[in-house]
């Protein structure tokens, strides 16, 4: 078979336009704009490098900073240290504190101690007495033990700033502020320390209102009462608190007024305030005379005395008035303690007493601020069972008072 192609073939043909010739000047500045790209692509690479070493060397930086290194301290550790554990602080929070606070290598080492540890999982807020540079393990031994749980402070319910003494037992009954001294003792190194009662009495007369967190309500009441310890009389809410024993006078009282602000506004202090004639503060007064004056089945009827007697301008006329400036708790008072005027004394003086006589628990809080309806204007406890009768007819509560004195819970010869 002969090739047909044959010298009959076309040539390729050029497709576009034809092609021109480069100047030597065009083909310089195009070497030139090669080599910049090459430069520049270079740089690109060199920075980008750069940036990805400083976030790695940062995001190295604050890992540790966070958690710390994988390394853990060992042996018994160097000194003793109060930390706080805070409400809601998850494991992972604890252990940056123990970082923080040189207890434990890193909040990681930590984490991993405590990993399925029913105790730290329930631990309670508060303070605990703990050493620096221990291991992890032992932070988490610790920390679950009772024993190291430090600054738990409970005031029972009518507990007054001051001590008070039994006329009869001569048995004295701690005040706040000696319940206060006594939660922040601990063991320092050897060294038994106390924030002492003398202190904080100190700093409730003389310290600045808004650094004490008093409350706005109670501002002009306190003020009124100048450099007087009493002043903050009834802030202090009973209840179960956490003392730093490692925080000042004004530091501990500051927070504990705060927190029961917080509760008292959370019983309904101030929606009860809005609904009456009477201020926050009055009613926290009243509260505290049905705390000392009664017995709980019959705080609301108390309450409506009191309220009806100030409607009906009566002296209120409360033992527990002329015991309060006194420091002593005593069933019957004298003639003479009766007529000694002083800010709470209402025997002397109409109205309520200048502050509350004592901390009010809940329940006096509520009757203050939901009284029983009723029109008595006294009441007297009769026997020692506590049995107390309400009349609005004084004949009615002058028999009472007899069989009250018959029965011995008042003197006959009063």
């Amino acid at each position: 078979m002969t090739d047909d192609w044959g010298t009959d073939r076309h040539e390729p043909v050029a497709v576009g336009p034809p092609r021109r010739r480069m100047s030597r000047a065009s083909r310089a500045r195009a070497r030139r704009m090669q080599r910049r790209r090459r430069f520049y692509s270079g740089m690109a690479v060199v920075v980008l490098v750069a940036v990805v070493l400083v976030v790695v060397f940062l995001g190295s930086r604050m890992w540790h900073g966070m958690f710390g290194s994988s390394s853990d301290f060992a042996g018994d550790g160097t000194a003793d240290v109060v930390v706080e554990v805070h409400s809601g602080d998850s494991t992972t929070a604890i252990g940056q504190t123990l970082q923080q606070q040189n207890v434990v290598s890193s909040a990681k080492a930590f984490v991993e101690a405590a990993s399925g540890n029913q105790a730290i999982a329930a631990i309670q807020p508060g303070f605990y007495k703990l050493r620096t540079e221990i291991p992890a393990s032992g932070a988490v031994t610790r920390l679950a033990d009772p024993k190291n749980r430090v600054g738990q402070l409970v005031i029972p319910e009518g507990r007054q700033l001051d001590d008070v003494a039994d006329v009869k037992t001569n048995a004295v009954t701690d005040g706040i502020f000696t319940l206060i001294s006594k939660a922040s003792c601990v063991d320092i190194d050897g060294d038994h320390k106390c924030v002492p009662a003398a202190d904080l009495k100190n700093v409730a007369a003389t310290g600045n209102l808004a650094a004490l967190a008093v409350p706005d309500w109670a501002t002009a009441p306190v003020t009124a009462m100048g450099p007087d310890h009493r002043r903050l009389e009834g802030l202090i809410a009973p209840g179960s608190w956490n003392v730093n024993p490692s925080g000042t006078p004004q530091d501990i009282l500051t927070s504990l007024i705060k927190a029961s602000t917080a509760q008292y506004e959370a019983d309904g202090l101030l929606d009860a305030a809005a609904a009456t004639h009477l201020t926050p503060y009055q009613i926290l007064v009243v509260a505290s005379l049905v705390q000392r004056e009664a017995k709980p089945q019959d705080f609301a009827k108390v309450a409506r005395v009191i309220y009806n007697r100030l409607a009906e301008h009566r002296k209120l006329e409360f033992d527990s008035t002329v015991n309060y400036s006194l420091d002593r708790q005593e069933v019957a008072t004298t003639d003479a303690d009766r007529e000694r005027v002083t800010p709470w004394n209402t025997y002397a003086s109409e109205g309520l007493p200048a502050t509350p006589i004592c901390s009010p628990g809940q329940p006096a809080l509520a009757a203050a601020e939901n009284p029983a309806p009723g029109d008595w204007l006294y009441f007297v406890t009769i026997d020692m069972q506590g049995t107390t009768l309400f009349t609005r007819d004084y004949e009615q509560h002058l028999a009472n008072i007899e069989l009250a004195k018959h029965n011995g819970v008042l003197d006959s010869a009063r």
